[in-house]
């Protein structure tokens, strides 16, 4: 399969939101009720926080055809640390090394980064799963209360 991956521009938003709601529906599908899903990606991901993203953030979107799959949301680096805000993917391009080249592209292009961290729901265990193969490890573990539902959340550092 190929795709392309590049830097996100502001005509990408409306892709980038439904790329974001399908890849939590799927994800948390029996972790997150979906309720708490739904207020969580209104709020994070609104018009409003995505031109916020845009202008202080780092944002990577790998396209097919055209089409946004995915995309991945870097902070700013700040003495050496950068967080792995989001990495998204639509179901069906998940296992296809387009999650790879999304962290693979921001860490190239993050001066200065030593270290990637990222927090992931524990139960997650697609994200779990992929972040140990690329290297990551746990740093700590620890209770997140996600608008009012209990998360048990890992923290992961990669260093480079």
């Amino acid at each position: 399969m190929e795709f392309n991956i590049r830097e996100i521009n502001s005509g990408d938003i409306k892709q980038v939101q439904q790329v974001a709601k399908r890849s939590w529906y799927h994800t948390y599908e029996g972790i997150i009720p979906l309720q708490i899903q739904e207020s969580f990606l209104k709020s994070a991901y609104n018009d409003e926080m995505m031109q916020r993203r845009l202008e202080s953030s780092f944002i990577y979107v790998s396209e097919v055809d055209g089409k946004i799959v995915g995309f991945a949301n870097f902070s700013p680096v700040e003495d050496g640390k950068t967080e792995l805000l989001a990495i998204y993917l639509n179901p069906e391009y998940q296992g296809k090394g387009i999650g790879t080249a999304l962290l693979n592209e921001g860490i190239k292009n993050l001066e200065g980064a030593k270290q990637v961290f990222i927090n992931v729901e524990k139960e997650n265990n697609i994200g779990t799963t992929f972040y140990q193969a690329k290297g990551f490890k746990v740093v700590s573990e620890f209770d997140d209360d996600f608008d009012g539902h209990t998360l048990k959340t890992v923290r992961m550092v990669l260093k480079m």
